[in-house]
């Protein structure tokens, strides 16, 4: 962030000072927030809270706070910790750079911000602090804006309707609908294998889906299996058939389905996206009925 190195394990203001400007911004900062997390790209971190810190400086454009006292003229602090408390819960994370660039992006959605510093440390993993530190200006971090982003048509195709000889025109339809469409299978014909414990279960039968979403893929090739929430975004936005392989945004989930079953998938994919409908299509023949 900065040549001068003197202030590389100094805390984040003083990183911020020495990239000031001769007439810095006004800053606004949150320092050693601490929050206890799921996070790292170890299994040994999986099942496991360890503490993160957070301490963030935000750089603000001028406002008229400081006249009116209106806590609505300025950005709030509240918005630097919910920015964190959203991110945290959106998906478990393996990587403090992941969730920092997120942390980023979401502050500088806001009017005010500027610029911001974000450092984030794992206080438990080793014998000292573990962490990383990002600085993102309002121009590299612009985004589309969620509302921009369609509600989604989800279909939930059967193992009859992925076996059809009707699929290529059903599928002909779901590309011509002015909707996005996404698809999501269940699991093939052959029964998963069972280990008796429920984590690894749990693994087993969500890959089983993702083996028949590939089954399904070869079929047409306009069908594309998408395994995160950024893939499946890019698809409703571009019109691409994706079919939702679910193991990662599952596994990662905070709050995810409490079953695996067809409806219990399907709903959570529908709160997820906040889709417009549901289809579910278990025969051949309702590749016939209208989407």
């Amino acid at each position: 962030m900065t040549s001068n190195n003197s202030t590389a394990f100094e805390p984040l203001i003083a990183r911020v000072d020495a990239m000031g400007k001769s007439r810095p911004a006004d800053r606004i900062s949150v320092r050693d927030h601490v929050v206890a997390v799921e996070i790292g790209a170890f299994q040994a971190e999986r099942d496991v809270t360890q503490r993160v810190s957070f301490s963030v400086v935000v750089e603000v454009a001028p406002s008229a706070g400081a006249e009116t006292d209106d806590v609505d003229d300025i950005l709030s602090y509240d918005t630097i910790t919910e920015a964190i408390a959203t991110e945290l819960a959106a998906e478990r994370l393996n990587l403090l750079e992941t969730l920092a660039e997120r942390i980023a992006d979401r502050i500088l959605r806001e009017p005010q911000p500027l610029r911001v510093f974000i450092r984030i440390e794992k206080l438990d993993r080793g014998p000292g602090k573990l962490g990383v530190e990002i600085m993102r200006d309002r121009t590299a971090a612009q985004t589309l804006d969620a509302a921009e982003i369609p509600a989604p048509l989800i279909v939930h195709l059967g193992n009859a309707a992925i076996a059809s000889p009707w699929l290529g025109g059903f599928l002909d339809r779901c590309a011509a609908d002015p909707r996005a469409v996404v698809l999501m299978v269940g699991a093939g014909e052959v029964p998963a294998p069972q280990t008796g414990e429920p984590r690894s279960q749990r693994w087993i039968d969500l890959l089983a889906m993702e083996q028949n979403a590939c089954l399904l893929s070869a079929r047409d090739a306009r069908l594309k299996v998408v395994a995160t929430r950024t893939e499946l975004d890019w698809g409703m936005k571009n019109a691409q058939l994706s079919i939702w392989a679910p193991t990662k945004m599952v596994m990662d989930a905070v709050e995810g389905p409490e079953a695996l079953t067809d409806r219990a998938m399907t709903g959570w994919l529908v709160r997820e996206l906040g889709a417009s409908g549901t289809r579910f299509i278990d025969t051949a023949n309702g590749l016939e009925d209208p989407l």
